[in-house]
């Protein structure tokens, strides 16, 4: 029932997905572009903190959060209250023709909480391609450049410049081209497939940064270097200790912006409030989106005052971007995570999820690497921990097993061979433990 609360705990009424579900599955077929894929087709009537119910009544174990946007939860009341209030005043009225507060103050907490203490401007937007799109254009008309730097294993969205940006074909490039030009790629200080190790990881990835922009593409012409500052659909990967304060100031030394693309990473998803504080890290500009809103679309490109000034009057915006109703579950988003100390909480997950997730790896020889960091965690399968050899098959396997049992689960990475966790915050840690209680009995089945 509508307004009633959902017990944080696991059901399985049926199998899932269940009967209804596959009904709607059905549906879908017959309605909806096959190129729309799902991961688990367990159709959602409700949600409330680590909990989603589905059609058929099974309660499912979320460690997914919808790709990391509902950090506060499902159903969270501050930010239900917040959506209703503003919603009974009005919906729309679009910023650049009649504007309104609650956009100017969303704005303001992003300058707050962002990193660097300068003097800073916002633009809201949509989604995280269109925030990561904008930033590109912020980039290049300031500077006067044209070319972009981006990573191996980066993902930036689906838009055909971001696409351009992103690293891996299928499925999100794979017959899609041509893609934009002056898009340039080098390698991931990626430390464990770095081929002389982890400990000479930053130095060396560092060295082919510098070496193939100014080869390839030259200081002068680059406009922005963009790189996730823990890479996401890529696998987690978290860049090797002080790469990314090299880029950082290799960009400074050359004119060149760094754009730091959070959407993934964003509001105290890694424990911080963004990945960059962790690297001590000042963007240029950063973008964000995912777990702004808990569960609206909105996203923003905050930056430097001067670089986000220097675009002529409406140079940037659109439709919908900055909607009021989106904007208000933001600052409810917000004032959680600072009354909750959401950070310290993406914290008590880690000291949860990490030493289970040890002694996975110590029980069982497939789990090569553990990374992430505070809510954002990733194992990577292996069927040769010597060679490293990815194994897509044994990932797949335990993801449906994950899914047979009522627990919503994420894969990722560039060889498909990643786990990934992005538990909500408000989870309970009992939550927590079942499901990753179903976790070591998936391995049980699948690896052991």
């Amino acid at each position: 029932m509508i307004g009633s609360v959902i017990e944080q705990k696991r059901i399985l009424a049926t199998s899932v997905p269940g009967p209804r579900s596959a009904e709607l599955a059905a549906r879908k077929a017959a309605a909806v572009s096959a190129g729309v894929g799902t991961g688990l087709p367990a159709y959602i009537v409700r949600g409330e903190g680590g909990i989603l119910v589905d059609v058929d009544g099974n309660q499912l174990i979320d460690f997914g959060s919808g790709i990391a946007v509902t950090t506060v939860g499902n159903g969270n009341p501050k930010v239900v209250a917040a959506v209703q209030e503003q919603i009974a005043k009005f919906t729309h009225t679009c910023f650049m023709v009649t504007p309104y507060e609650q956009y100017v103050e969303v704005a303001e907490k992003l300058a707050e909480l962002t990193p660097g203490d300068g003097e800073k401007r916002s633009a809201l937007f949509n989604s995280g391609a269109e925030a990561v799109e904008n930033a590109i254009k912020v980039a290049r008309h300031h500077t006067g450049r044209q070319a972009v730097v981006a990573f191996d294993h980066a993902y930036h969205g689906r838009t055909n410049l971001t696409m351009g940006l992103t690293s891996k074909n299928m499925p999100y490039k794979h017959r899609f081209g041509p893609f934009a030009g002056e898009i340039y790629r080098v390698p991931m200080a990626y430390p464990y497939r770095w081929p002389t190790g982890p400990d000479a990881c930053a130095d060396e990835a560092f060295d082919e940064f510098v070496s193939l922009v100014h080869a390839q593409v030259g200081e002068e012409n680059c406009a922005a270097v963009i790189i996730e500052p823990i890479q996401g659909e890529g696998g987690f990967i978290v860049p090797a200790p002080g790469f990314l304060a090299k880029v950082a100031d290799y960009c400074t030394d050359n004119g060149i912006l760094l754009i730091a693309d959070e959407v993934q990473t964003g509001f105290a998803r890694t424990g911080d409030w963004f990945a960059s504080h962790h690297e001590g890290v000042v963007p240029d500009l950063i973008t964000t989106a995912k777990g702004i809103a808990g569960g609206m679309p909105l996203a923003a490109v905050t930056g430097r005052a001067d670089v986000m000034d220097s675009i002529h009057v409406s140079g940037l915006g659109g439709t919908y971007g900055g909607n009021p109703v989106a904007c208000a579950a933001a600052l409810a988003s917000m004032e959680w995570m600072e009354e909750t100390d959401a950070c310290g909480r993406a914290r008590e997950v880690e000291a949860i999820f990490r030493p289970r997730l040890e002694t996975l790896a110590d029980k069982y020889g497939v789990i090569g690497d553990i990374r992430g960091r505070g809510a954002m965690l990733a194992v990577e399968l292996v069927s040769d921990l010597d060679a490293k050899t990815p194994d897509a098959a044994l990932t797949g396997a335990v993801n449906r097993y994950c899914h047979g049992q009522g627990l919503v689960t994420l894969t990722c990475g560039t060889f498909g061979n990643v786990f990934r966790f992005l538990p909500p915050l408000s989870a309970p840690d009992e939550l927590l433990h079942e499901g990753l209680d179903i976790l070591e009995d998936a391995f049980a089945e699948h690896a052991g």
